[in-house]
């Protein structure tokens, strides 16, 4: 009887370690990217293309992005922005309809600006993050810089291209240039036009240092919604600053060629929460 007992503790345990090792190396499959092309192999010669928004993640914090894009380690997925991605949609398809006409849009005359959408035969394909966008090989470190662009207007008199960003938004502050720059939630839609700038010019373009935020605020002082939102629109302008552009991406390629991992960033809510995960 104890031995038959005895038995089957161990056939339990046996079971338990199995089903343990099989769900660590379930998590770890999860947890871990499979495309080798978005993996970056130290001493490499082959182009290696990096995304503005993976860029900004550098800036933000070098040992995630070093996480991600070396040892290949899945940053935690995130629902999209349904209203603002509807947003977006409806203002180029507006915008189209100008492009088409080469006629400038009501915004366009309202705040005085002699521009009309920029027509180009590839405008769709910059508008794709995903699957193309605008991108520069940048020889000194071999890395591709790709990103997609919500519009680009034209300016008539100065003959340059002039980058344009929709913000979608819901606040009940109103919209400001001072104060909509200043804030600390936008620092990286400043950086964000910074390279779009720097990633046109390296494809050959003239751009102007002057770029426009369109933000189109949903407004919250109705009574009631009556199956919509309505919105006041506003331009916020931007003068980028390229020069930190170029020596950032050199230091990205350095971190990409190290050997070991960065070092935990107290700023980053990730490292904390990883670094604190560990400690329980």
């Amino acid at each position: 009887m104890v031995e038959k007992l005895t038995k089957k503790l161990e056939q339990k345990k046996l079971f338990h370690n199995k089903f343990k090792d099989w769900f660590m190396s379930n998590l770890i499959e999860k947890g871990f990217r499979k495309r080798k092309n978005s993996i970056y192999q130290r001493g490499s010669n082959e182009p290696f293309t990096i995304s503005r928004s993976k860029f900004s993640n550098f800036i933000d914090c070098p040992r995630c992005f070093y996480l991600d894009r070396v040892k290949g380690l899945k940053e935690p997925s995130m629902p999209g922005w349904a209203l603002n991605t509807a947003v977006d949609d409806l203002l180029k398809k507006e915008f189209d309809r100008h492009r088409q006409d080469k006629t400038p849009h009501p915004i366009m005359k309202e705040y005085n600006l002699n521009f009309i959408p920029y027509d180009h035969p590839d405008i769709d394909k910059w508008r794709q993050s995903l699957s193309s966008g605008i991108s520069y090989l940048d020889k000194e470190t071999n890395l591709i810089l790709k990103g997609g662009i919500d519009d680009v207007w034209f300016n008539l008199d100065t003959e340059e291209l002039v980058v344009a960003d929709y913000k979608a938004q819901s606040s009940s502050t109103p919209v400001e240039t001072k104060s909509y720059l200043e804030s600390k939630f936008h620092q990286g839609y400043k950086r964000q036009m910074d390279i779009y700038v720097h990633i046109l010019r390296q494809m050959g373009f003239k751009v102007a240092d002057l770029t426009y935020f369109m933000v189109c605020n949903g407004e919250k002082t109705y009574d009631s919604f009556d199956n919509k939102i309505n919105f006041i629109t506003k331009l916020v302008p931007y003068k980028t600053d390229t020069s930190w552009v170029a020596p950032k991406i050199k230091e990205m390629k350095e971190t990409l060629e190290r050997e070991s991992i960065p070092e935990h960033n107290e700023n980053c809510e990730a490292c904390v929460y990883l670094y604190c995960g560990s400690k329980i």
